[in-house]
């Protein structure tokens, strides 16, 4: 178990991240939601307690999931829930919304689709630029005086509005992009986090299969939303070269890249959670696995030297989302 931050709850090593549970297309598909609902459940039995959903993620059909998945298991979860992205029906973001009464309303209906009483840790998913951030903030602290959320979060920011929102309300928890891809938060954001005691959930840590071993140089990955520009043209075929070293220490530990990944996140702290999208029942243990990983501290050198920041190239989003990323 890990503590988020200096006095938030404990919650499990490794966090179930939901979003691929979700598509705007499986609301219809029967069968794609028992075998979601039933991959949830046996993530939680197997001891995954940090629950990661959003209420714009499949327009709250994430969220209607969640809550058959743990109808009659609510004292095993910790659900993380964030709000304020605005999203069309075709699933692309064309805005925020962080006004108070907005954030009220959110909470309200997230509370219905996942059927609780109270949401665990609840948090923009970005800070909305045409809104106060401490107003934001403010409306979060409003539902946890009425204990309608227990924890203030906050998402995808940087130093400066991670100390606005820490001087309205404790924040417990920073939900940010952080892999060995991706490690910006190690200048300020990280050390900012622990002065004031705020744990990190890291999402996005095997940086959209760069990490896996099983990208191709030659072929982006499909599938997704978008595709990132470090997935594409030159920049992959650099960024899959540099990632190979993944391949060489797995292969040493007899484990996958990809747990390798995982691992080198949990290890950054007990005050870093992993986040890790498990989309079918048969990788929970695959992914709880890595958790057993432990690094010498040569290899802890090695991955520090090649996966220095800047030695991944390309940015994590494409140019129309740049907008809705920065920090």
């Amino acid at each position: 178990m890990k503590k988020l931050g200096t006095s938030g709850p404990r919650v499990s090593d490794l966090g179930l991240g939901s979003s691929g549970l979700s598509r705007h297309a499986a609301r219809f598909d029967r069968d794609k939601d028992e075998a979601a609902i039933a991959t949830i459940q046996a993530a939680i039995d197997a001891g995954i307690t940090f629950v990661d959903t959003a209420d714009f993620y499949g327009g709250g059909h994430n969220e209607m999931l969640i809550g058959r998945a743990i109808a009659g298991r609510r004292d095993k979860v910790f659900l993380s829930v964030k709000f304020g992205a605005l999203v069309a029906p075709s699933g692309r973001m064309i805005g925020l919304d962080g006004r108070p009464n907005s954030v009220k309303n959110f909470a309200a209906y997230s509370l219905q689709r996942l059927g609780v009483d109270v949401i665990d840790l609840y948090q923009p998913g970005r800070a909305d630029p045409a809104v106060p951030y401490e107003e934001t903030i403010g409306a979060v602290a409003d539902l946890i005086q009425e204990g309608k959320v227990r924890y203030l979060g906050v998402s995808e920011v940087g130093v400066d509005a991670l100390r606005h929102a820490h001087r309205v309300h404790p924040v417990t928890a920073l939900e940010i992009e952080y892999s060995l891809a991706f490690r910006m938060i190690e200048a300020a954001i990280l050390p900012t986090a622990r002065e004031l005691g705020i744990g990190i959930v890291a999402y996005r840590v095997l940086a959209d299969g760069l990490l896996t071993g099983a990208l191709s140089p030659d072929a982006p990955p499909t599938g997704g939303h978008f595709v990132p520009p470090r997935l594409m043209g030159e920049n992959l075929k650099h960024n899959v070269a540099t990632a190979a070293l993944l391949n060489e220490i797995a292969a040493e530990k007899g484990v996958t890249p990809a747990q390798i990944a995982i691992a080198w996140v949990s290890s950054r702290g007990d005050d870093v959670v992993p986040l890790v999208g498990i989309s079918r029942r048969q990788r929970i243990a695959y992914n709880l696995k890595a958790l057993d990983v432990r690094f010498t501290a040569d290899e802890l050198t090695q991955l520090d030297r090649v996966f220095a920041p800047g030695s991944i190239v390309g940015d994590r989003y494409p140019a129309f989302a740049m907008r809705w990323a920065a920090h």
